[in-house]
């Protein structure tokens, strides 16, 4: 899994997931759609569940994202740290919908939301839109343009990412050498866990 803070997933379209002022909403059941969401699980659990799906994982001949199991339990995971981007979209679209306005001349306008802002622009041409939308700290979560989305990580979520993926290839490694899943795993991960503190 390729984890960065400044690179979007690939444009992508979505359907059947609704609208609001005409533009289809993205699917936030979609294994990379991450959103805020309090699962109520701790670290020291996830970090368990981590090592146990990697050793699962390996078994079966899978790495990260080539695992369904990779992915529910990475969503999962960086969904707990994530922007409500939900909540920003949704409210963001509603915006631009009040202030659309079917003038010949671009309009151009920002709103600020109860979870961050939304910036909308509409080209000259009259059929091109490009939003923008941000977190409450100025981050860019998403961008809609020539009707795809493209979802931004968040620092918060690129740190939880790598955390998770280096808690997860130790575990894999740690298969493919033949060594047993055992507690003793979790002190070496409580080591990496201290330089990603300071970040998220």
């Amino acid at each position: 899994m390729q984890v960065s803070s400044s690179n979007g997933l690939q444009n992508r379209y979505f359907s059947g997931t609704g609208s609001i002022g005409g533009i289809h909403l993205p699917d936030f059941n979609d294994k990379y759609v991450f959103s805020k969401k309090k699962s109520g699980i701790s670290d020291e659990e996830y970090r368990k569940q981590i090592v146990e799906q990697a050793y699962k994982d390996f078994a079966k001949g899978q790495f990260q994202n080539k695992s369904e199991g990779f992915n529910r339990l990475m969503k999962s995971y960086t969904s707990e740290v994530s922007p409500d981007r939900k909540g920003i979209i949704t409210s963001g679209l509603k915006a631009v919908s009040r202030n659309r306005q079917n003038v010949l001349k671009p309009i151009d306008f920002v709103a600020t939301l109860l979870e961050g802002k939304v910036k909308y622009q509409k080209l000259p041409s009259g059929n091109s839109e490009y939003i923008e939308f941000y977190d409450k700290n100025g981050e860019m979560v998403a961008t809609y343009s020539n009707n795809g989305w493209t979802m931004f990580t968040t620092k918060a979520e690129a740190a939880r990412q790598t955390e998770m993926c280096m808690i997860y290839n130790e575990a894999w490694g740690n298969a493919k050498r033949g060594i047993p899943m055992a507690s003793e795993e979790m002190i070496n991960v409580e080591n990496m866990q201290s330089s990603f503190d300071a970040k998220a």
